[in-house]
């Protein structure tokens, strides 16, 4: 619409100063022609904007013509200016409103927060992604997201396990994880939680639902997230290793390290909980000389005949 576009064109030379109508034209997806139509109509309406012709020219808004913002303090706003477009506002179709929304925030700072908010952003970023995140498929996203926004039943075929489960649930709200997306939903009484990337199939009905009045999303996920660490499969055993891998080994999502003994030549025994014995196994092999596996035999034993097999496949 026009009428955003002109909006979009008062805050971008608000908060850019000088721009050009290529510039312009670039960042709003229209042509140059366009650009100056629409100056035009900023002229006419009495915002006072005007052109400088040459090599450094461009339009910009007449010294002081600005929105301030009050009742805030820096600091409030500076904790809202940290605040990113990421991949998961893409995956709900809000990335341009995010834009839009920060556009409106930059041009409604006073000016003498401009200062600090020019250094906030050259000193700070925040990037939410993590450094091995997977690119999942959402081909359902939307439709689910349409089912929590509308209150109505959600239909959907569902793979686990390399099985595939029809359900009808009453989606409750979305929960992003790092990158990846979650549906909690109540289904046959209970509140369930479902990996959105495996719904292959989802259809809105026409059967509303009403929302539980004391459902708490944030809650829920707390308490689901600590049920699943605790059905985790545990496998103890002792082990040594070279002090210097300690501060990695503290990191290890899938090993807790009990209790250690600091031993000779700078090594550490410690007991330790794994989630299974093969899981046990391929941490200990990817520590190479730096690990060793003490207790149980049956672990000694895997470990040994991997190490084995990985030999001969090099001889």
């Amino acid at each position: 619409m026009r009428a955003d576009r002109l909006i979009a064109i008062l805050l971008l030379l608000q908060n850019n100063g000088k721009m050009t109508a290529k510039e312009l034209a670039e960042k709003l997806e229209v042509s140059e022609r366009t650009i100056h139509r629409d100056m035009e109509a900023l002229s006419t309406a009495g915002v006072p904007v005007y052109a400088e012709r040459g090599t450094n020219g461009g339009w910009s808004l007449a010294d002081g013509y600005r929105t301030n913002l009050t009742g805030m303090k820096t600091e409030e706003m500076q904790t809202l200016l940290l605040a990113h477009s990421s991949s998961l506002l893409g995956d709900l179709g809000l990335e341009n409103s995010f834009e839009s929304a920060f556009q409106k925030l930059l041009a409604a700072i006073p000016g003498s927060m401009h200062h600090e908010t020019k250094k906030l952003q050259e000193r700070i970023h925040i990037d939410g992604a993590g450094w091995h995140q997977r690119q999942e498929l959402l081909p359902c996203l939307s439709t689910v997201q349409e089912a929590v926004w509308q209150e109505r039943k959600l239909e959907m075929v569902y793979r686990r396990d390399e099985k595939i489960y029809e359900r009808i649930v009453e989606p409750l709200g979305l929960v992003a994880k790092g990158s990846i997306w979650y549906l909690a939903a109540a289904a046959d009484g209970e509140l369930r939680t479902y990996r959105i990337s495996r719904i292959e199939r989802a259809r809105i009905t026409a059967e509303s639902f009403r929302r539980p009045d004391h459902f708490d999303l944030a809650g829920y996920w707390e308490q689901s997230t600590k049920q699943f660490k605790a059905q985790l499969p545990r496998y103890p055993a002792r082990i040594s290793f070279c002090e210097t891998v300690h501060d990695r080994l503290s990191k290890q999502p899938y090993m807790k390290i009990h209790t250690t003994d600091t031993v000779n030549s700078g090594w550490i025994e410690a007991d330790v909980e794994f989630n299974t014995v093969e899981s046990a196994c391929e941490i200990i092999l990817g520590y190479g000389a730096l690990m060793k596996a003490l207790e149980p035999a049956e672990l000694r034993e895997k470990v040994a005949a991997e190490a084995l097999a990985v030999l001969r496949m090099y001889q």
